[in-house]
This record gives C-alpha cells, sequence and structure tokens, in this order.
C-alpha cells in the first residue's frame, strides 16, 4: 500500500536533525513536502529514527551463490586471481531462473541491510555453452525482474566485457558466457531501454568491465551509441586498479600509462563515471581522479576479503574527491560494515582514530553516511540521498531501541549504526513511500527464501 504522509519522531534532513517530522508523498513515492515540529494528525506515525537510504552501487548478483565458499587455502599463494577461477566455476552453472532466484533474495537481504538502490554491473550474458539467448538481455532482465519482486529499486549496468587481457587479448574458457562484440552489446542495451522505461524505479547504464576486457575503441563506440538512445547522462562504471597485477600489465601494454591515468588520458571523465575500486593510485592518480569529479565507487568488504588493497580514502576525500559504496561479491552486505570497514582501513594503515572524520568535533559515522548518500545517489541517477522534497521516498529507520542505540540520539545513533550495531538495527525501510521490510521482515520473504533454497539445492547438489 502507498502511503501518503509519514511521521518520524526524528529524522535527518539536509539542514540536520529534526523532530516530529512529516513528509507528504505525491505520485511515484515523491516527497512533496517536508514538515518539522508538525501537529499532523493524519500521517502515520512511525518510531525510530529516520535517514535517507544508502545506494548500494556495485552488486554481481551472481556471486551472492557462492559467498563464504572460496575461504580454503588453494596448494600455492591465494589471490584475487585464484578466486576468480572459483567464481568461474559458479557463473557457469546458473540457468536463467537460478540468477532471478539467487538476485531476488539479494535485494531482499540488501532491503533489510537499509539499501534501497542497486546497482547491478551484469555481466553474466548468453547460455553456459556460450551461445546467445533469443532474448540477448535474458539474464539482465531477470535481475529487473529480481528487483520488481523485490521491491528495490535498479540501475541495470550491463557489462561490456569482449576480451581475456590489455590489448584486445582472446578471452578465456571460463568467460564465455560474458563475451560481447560491439553489436551484440548494442542489442542487449537496446532491449534494456525499452524494459527500463516501464518500471520507473529503474536506470539504465553501462558498465565496461574493465581496461583489460575492452579496448578504447570499442568502448568509445558504445558510449556513442548508448548516447544516441538519449541516455548522454546515463552513468559509466568500471573496475579499475583493483590489483597490482592489474596495474603491472597495464603499465607493461600501455607503454608506462597506469590504469586510472589511462582513463583520465583517453576519456573525459566527469561525475558521469563511476571507477569501482581505483585501489591503487599514486598521489598524482588520486589528486587527478578527484578533481575530474568521477565517483571512486568503493566495496570495502570484498576488496578486504580479496586482499585487494587499502584506497587512499583520506587524500582522495582531502582532494574533494566523491565516494560511494557497494557489497561486490556480497560476502557481506551492509553499508554499515562497508562504511566502518572503509573507516577501519585508514585507522589500520596510519595507526589513527577517526580518520575520514570531516573535522574536529564532528562525527565520523555522519560524516561517512553523507558522502555515501551523495556519490551513491549521482553514481546510480536516481533521485535518493535526501529526505527532501523532489527526492524519492527512499527512507532506513533505525530502531532506537535496539541495545547499540539505547541512549543515542542524532549522529551519535549512526556511529552506533555503523561502528556497533550494523544491519541489526535497521527495523523499517521505505522504497518510494511503500514499505517493503517491517520489523525487519521483507514484506515477501519466505516465498523469496523458499525459491532462492531450491536453487542453491540445484546448483551445490
Amino acid at each position: 500500500m502507498e502511503l501518503r504522509k509519514l511521521k518520524f519522531a526524528s529524522a535527518l534532513l539536509p539542514t540536520g536533525w529534526a523532530s516530529d517530522v512529516t513528509l507528504t508523498l505525491g505520485p511515484q513515492g515523491m516527497i512533496e513536502k517536508v514538515e518539522a515540529q508538525s501537529g499532523d494528525k493524519t500521517a502515520r506515525p512511525l518510531k525510530g529514527i529516520a535517514i535517507p537510504a544508502v545506494p548500494n552501487v556495485h552488486s554481481h548478483a551472481h556471486q551472492r551463490l557462492m559467498a563464504g565458499l572460496a575461504e580454503v587455502a588453494g596448494p600455492g599463494a591465494d589471490s584475487f586471481w585464484t578466486w576468480r577461477e572459483v567464481m568461474y566455476g559458479f557463473a557457469l552453472k546458473l540457468a536463467p531462473e537460478d540468477l532471478q532466484a539467487v538476485a531476488t533474495q539479494l535485494y531482499v537481504e540488501m532491503l533489510k541491510s537499509g539499501s534501497t538502490v542497486v546497482g547491478e554491473f551484469q555481466y553474466l550474458h548468453h547460455q553456459p555453452d556460450g551461445t546467445a539467448y533469443q532474448e540477448p538481455a535474458e539474464l539482465t532482465l531477470r535481475c529487473l525482474k529480481a528487483a520488481e519482486e523485490a521491491g528495490i529499486a535498479i540501475t541495470l549496468l550491463p557489462t561490456l566485457y569482449a576480451y581475456g587481457g590489455f590489448g584486445g587479448q582472446p578471452p578465456v574458457t571460463g568467460q564465455r558466457r560474458f563475451i560481447n562484440d560491439e553489436t551484440r552489446y548494442l542489442k542487449i542495451l537496446e532491449s534494456l531501454d525499452k524494459a527500463s522505461k516501464a518500471n520507473p524505479q529503474s536506470r539504465l547504464g553501462i558498465s565496461p568491465h574493465s581496461l583489460r576486457a575492452v579496448t578504447k575503441e570499442l568502448l568509445t563506440e558504445v558510449i556513442a551509441g548508448l548516447d544516441r538512445m538519449g541516455r548522454k547522462s546515463a552513468p559509466i562504471h568500471i573496475h579499475v586498479a583493483e590489483q597490482t597485477k592489474e596495474v603491472q600489465d597495464c603499465l607493461a601494454w600501455s607503454g608506462g600509462k597506469r590504469p586510472v591515468e589511462y582513463l583520465l588520458d583517453n576519456f573525459s571523465l566527469s561525475s558521469r563515471w563511476c571507477g569501482i575500486h581505483a585501489t591503487h593510485m599514486t598521489a598524482d592518480e588520486t589528486q587527478l581522479m578527484a578533481r575530474s569529479g568521477m565517483i571512486a565507487g568503493l566495496c570495502p568488504t570484498t576488496e578486504a576479503n580479496l586482499g585487494d588493497g587499502i584506497f587512499p580514502a583520506d587524500s582522495f576525500l582531502k582532494a574533494q574527491g566523491a565516494i560511494a559504496i557497494g557489497s561486490d561479491s556480497h560476502i557481506s552486505v551492509s553499508p554499515a560494515e562497508d562504511l566502518r570497514q572503509l573507516e577501519y582501513s585508514q585507522r589500520l594503515r596510519d595507526r589513527t582514530r577517526n580518520a575520514l572524520a570531516a573535522g574536529p568535533g564532528q562525527s565520523t559515522g555522519r560524516t561517512l553516511l553523507d558522502l555515501a548518500l551523495k556519490g551513491g545517489a549521482t553514481s546510480m541517477t536516481q533521485p535518493v540521498g535526501a529526505l527532501a522534497p523532489g527526492f524519492r521516498a527512499d527512507i532506513t529507520v533505525l530502531d532506537d531501541e535496539h541495545p547499540a542505540l539505547i541512549g543515542r540520539s542524532e549522529d551519535s545513533a549512526l556511529d552506533s549504526w555503523i561502528f556497533s550495531g550494523g544491519n541489526a538495527c535497521v527495523r523499517d525501510v521505505f522504497v518510494a513511500g511503500t514499505q517493503v521490510v517491517e520489523d525487519r521482515r521483507h514484506v515477501k520473504e519466505e516465498a523469496i527464501f523458499k525459491n532462492f533454497r531450491a536453487a542453491v539445492k540445484r546448483l551445490t547438489d
């Protein structure tokens, strides 16, 4: 049921914290009016602390299937590259209905964690043997259906993956479900362009997988094709500088250019672009990327799990860089945990505390939340990130009766949610004003879990 008015005892507004806040909602769950100290008796009263929901900007839904199953040591040194071989094995198994079941369960988990928008960086495109489906966008459309079933907003980012290494190297066998040339990829985009327009909570962009999976010429042509569809502001997400081997390979191929440096030299970067990970940058790259407006899409729990390295968040933010967060491989699905891990990585590296707080006397949790909201909304091209007129009513309600939050309010509640309570503090969640999580239960939780369990049993037996 779509609600026309919601009232919260405490809410975080663009102007700061306010009490007795009534949100009046219009068509498609957009906020039309915000009143603090409201005596409106017609609004539905809700307990707890209302904050804008944090977008999850980077998801590979199919990897939810293998979370926790790559933690056994191999015969040699383990790395991202050995993990990738395990992932390929799972990716080759999924049928369309399996991907939909796994993605729907994942999106339920995201909603329960307090995220209401997902950026689906989706690179499964073909049948297990590599042949095309009759509908070229079959698998990405399954993610759209999953989002609709779960009730989460989605920015579809079908992945352009054409090569197996820098300079147009041939793909390996494990990548056969990913590979498209320009013509086939643009057909996928055309199909998704039509489908996304039918859903007011969906957006469309592209995700060139990485510089090792595309060439400059191919990516330039695909961006031109996207622009011809009338989507000149559609987001462009790309993995970049995630691992040291990637940097070394790029240097060898390009004649001395590092991945972020290559992007800066060859494309007009702006806030339309989101560089996923961007872990290994020089000081100059860090400064130049920040100034370009390109958003850093950080996935701290996945980056820690894979042993990628530590993003230079302190210097990037000092250069006025914008960041967003995502759960990537879904080893954990929690915006609180990702924000915590981001801060802790800086503390561990520099042996300090409150490394990313905006300044003396400022809350670290509030600083991180403000950054993730702004960067996440921009990189998703979704009207979210604030409880204000003109924004969609995507709301996370923190339980002020949870043990971690008792006696806390305003910024101290944010600090306790991020650094202590985590997902357990999230009680209610609204997407476009519609409640999808009530008292920690998703409205379709049992049926969705049943489908997920059946898919996992099929795939792991």
